[in-house]
């Protein structure tokens, strides 16, 4: 089986990190992005993934080379030469994907973090016989999205309704397909919109089934969500009783520390944090809801709660951060510095508290 990742643009919303890397490049609970989603792939049997990509595809491809021996998968690029929304890149793909096998390939947005059930998803396809599958997650607000209307018993899909006024249903589409063929044969190569204009036909047609995803879904596309993301992913950890999580007299809750890191005494870590290789947290420290990327040292009694940051920054003693600050790479706050919201680009030393969100260039 084969799959296609739809990477696209700059990852603009989860600037300052991107300006580093490419956003599936972004740790996410000490891992890329986009391996979640390879492995996932990997374990249900697919042995190629395509990028759809237009922004530094020489990057993606040289750090996933390295993974390709490692996981036994081949990992190609198509490039677009301007950006072709989210059907589009099918087509420009067309020939990686199809081969006379006729097999069902896999589209997943390289944001989405979920549990993967490939294995379910695949069943699900072949029982209904359709031409195309989607997975649909429940939200609270559905009014904030595409909503998918669909028959509860058998999953077909009905319509959909874009950002809905009126409550027409709760499922929304989350960004993982699992498609026939026959579906390249209703994209053109232009930019064009695979919820938009693709599924609706299909779905007129009776030929579109949904299924809803168990367990969790986060876009972690922008800095907010990726900070719920890690607290859905670290709880479903737990549930798995995932030996990955750390424990100890001073861990609260669900907290990742990579074994290269190293912690002091006195410190509180969690509930919800991720620290990466390499990092070096001093005594005293406290961590809540944060992610903590590779090479960073957190100075004596600094505190850190709801933000991100970014590779080999320093934070100096006693500085408080939090509310959604994000630290570009290199970045480093002076000691007893607070910051409320703020969003830091690389290679920033910063000797003044920034006392209401705003972006330090």
């Amino acid at each position: 089986m084969k799959a296609l990742i739809l990477v696209g643009g700059f990852g603009t919303r989860l600037r300052p990190l991107t300006l580093s890397v490419p956003k599936p490049l972004v740790e996410f609970a000490n891992k890329p992005m986009i391996l979640h989603q390879i492995e996932a792939l990997k374990a249900v049997g697919v042995t190629e993934v395509v990028l759809a990509i237009n922004y530094q595809p020489e990057v993606m491809l040289n750090f996933l080379k390295e993974f390709e021996t490692k996981l036994g998968i081949t990992i190609t690029c198509s490039q677009e030469t301007e950006p072709l929304g989210t059907a589009g890149p099918l087509a420009l793909a067309r020939d990686k994907l199809v081969d006379e096998s006729g097999e069902p390939f896999f589209v997943l947005n390289s944001d989405v973090i979920s549990e993967y059930p490939f294995k379910e998803m695949i069943e699900f396809h072949k029982a209904h016989g359709g031409e195309a599958s989607i997975m649909v997650t429940k939200v609270d607000e559905p009014s904030k999205y595409g909503v998918v209307v669909m028959e509860e018993s058998t999953g077909q899909v009905d319509k959909f309704v874009e950002k809905p006024k009126l409550f027409v249903g709760n499922k929304i589409n989350a960004g993982i397909y699992l498609l026939n063929p026959s579906v390249l044969d209703r994209i053109e190569l232009r930019p064009t919109s695979i919820e938009k204009e693709v599924f609706p036909k299909i779905a007129a047609e009776k030929k579109l089934y949904a299924m809803v995803l168990p367990g969790f879904w986060m876009d972690i596309g922008q800095p907010r969500d990726y900070i719920t993301g890690l607290r859905l992913y670290l709880d479903s950890l737990r549930k798995k009783a995932s030996p990955k999580l750390a424990s100890g007299p001073n861990i609260v809750g669900n907290v990742l520390v990579h074994e290269t890191a190293k912690i002091g005494e006195g410190c509180l870590i969690g509930p919800d944090v991720a620290i990466g290789p390499g990092c070096v947290v001093e005594s005293g420290v406290r961590l809540a809801r944060c992610t903590v990327m590779r090479g960073v040292r957190i100075k004596k009694h600094a505190c850190i709660s709801s933000s991100i940051i970014g590779w080999h920054s320093t934070i100096g003693q006693w500085a408080r951060v939090e509310n959604m600050t994000i630290l570009g790479e290199d970045v480093h706050v002076c000691d007893e510095i607070y910051s409320n919201g703020g969003v830091v680009l690389p290679h920033k030393e910063i000797k003044s508290s920034i006392l209401k969100p705003e972006i330090v260039m």
